[in-house]
């Protein structure tokens, strides 16, 4: 299978397959425990389906959203994901300019494999720079420090991460950075050489948002270590409070589910949340962000900006979760794996496939901006408190 024969993001998943090795593969693929709530995440979508107008008049239609502030040439944005120079040798750098050739917003993680300020100074679109919260308080504030000397326009904080998640196929092929495989892993590298040939020809492998902080390197620490260790469990909503007032911008949390969580976000003066439960790959059995979307726009949506991510695979995905009112929606696996397997021509192919996707959907709903959108255009809801 060549790129352009590649059509959806099972093509792109196959194509992903082919050229990583199984323990980098998987880690994409794979989420925590028996893996229910990264199978829910996109079945959740079954849930509703769509009504369209017909006769509207839809010759032309307008995808643009603006989002905490920032407008967006598409729904979508690239969601911030680690370790990305791991999976091609572009990395981040074939991610934002990607988002850049499409006008839409990118993030890049703690555990990102390209500078933040790097990117900021090559780049115009709009970028989220994704952190954690450390136990090292002072680690936090040169973190934030950093984004802001870089130009960074949205800070993103993760919620829902406070410990590592079981990740079992990371435990069955020992991934983990540095590497400690097990023999049945190492031997899976041996059968993709390709992958390694690129990975030692191009510059070394890093995390620059924390080397600065942390060793990464030899036997120090491992990803999964990072997670329990340097991470603090005891993060709590003053301390949030904290960060959003010292931030003093365009302050995002990512990985709350709840209403209840969602009126504080608002509360604190929080200016979006996203919706997620991490790809599946923290709480297994956790509810997914569009089970909870509805509810959670009705109680907050007039307040705060509210995303979310999870499973999407279609454009009518993403036009569901407008529907229900999400100003945005992030992609994660979707381009992850266009990424693996091509670079940043393969994240290119795979968002222009999802804006035609949400091109001709819109037409067919009959729709000719996205605020058209509410939920007249959903059947197999309980339409409590229904928008339009």
């Amino acid at each position: 299978m060549r790129l352009k024969h590649c059509h959806n993001f099972h093509d792109f998943r196959r194509l992903a397959q082919r050229s990583l090795p199984g323990p980098i593969f998987n880690y994409i693929d794979g989420g925590a425990d028996d893996e229910v709530t990264l199978r829910r995440n996109t079945s959740a979508f079954d849930s509703m389906a769509l009504v369209p107008d017909v006769l509207t008049g839809v010759e032309e239609v307008d995808l643009s959203v603006t989002v905490m502030g920032q407008k967006l040439d598409l729904p979508v944005y690239l969601s911030p994901t680690a370790l990305q120079r791991l999976f091609h040798h572009q990395g981040e750098r074939a991610t934002a300019a990607a988002a850049e050739a499409f006008g839409t917003m990118f993030g890049v993680s703690s555990l990102g494999t390209v500078s933040m300020a790097e990117l900021a100074a090559r780049h115009k679109t709009p970028q989220i720079y994704q952190f954690y919260f450390h136990k090292d308080r002072g680690l936090n504030r040169a973190m934030m420090q950093a984004a802001k000397e870089a130009g960074i326009k949205v800070m993103m904080l993760t919620v829902d991460s406070i410990t590592g998640g079981n990740r079992e196929r990371d435990l069955r092929t020992g991934f983990s950075i540095p590497f400690r495989l097990t023999l049945g892993g190492l031997l899976q590298f041996a059968v993709k050489p390709m992958w390694g040939i690129n990975y030692v020809r191009h510059e070394r492998f890093s995390l620059p948002q924390l080397d600065a902080h942390i060793d990464m390197k030899g036997d120090s620490l491992t990803i999964g270590r990072y997670f329990s260790e340097m991470l603090d469990p005891s993060m709590n909503w003053r301390d949030v409070e904290a960060m959003v007032a010292e931030w003093g911008g365009a302050f995002c949390l990512k990985g709350l589910v709840s209403e209840g969580d969602a009126r504080r976000a608002a509360d604190i003066g929080c200016s979006g949340i996203v919706l997620s439960n991490h790809g599946g790959r923290q709480l297994d059995g956790s509810v997914t962000g569009f089970d909870q979307l509805d509810g959670v726009v009705q109680a907050v949506g007039d307040r705060i900006d509210v995303m979310m991510d999870g499973g999407v695979q279609r454009g009518s995905h993403v036009l569901k979760a407008m529907a229900l009112g999400a100003k945005a929606v992030g992609l994660g696996r979707y381009y992850l794996f266009p990424l693996a397997a091509a670079g940043q021509p393969g994240v290119e192919r795979a968002l222009a496939l999802m804006k035609a996707e949400i091109t001709r959907d819109m037409r067919l709903l009959g729709v000719r901006n996205l605020a058209e959108l509410g939920t007249r255009h959903l059947a197999g809801m309980a339409k409590q408190g229904a928008r339009r």
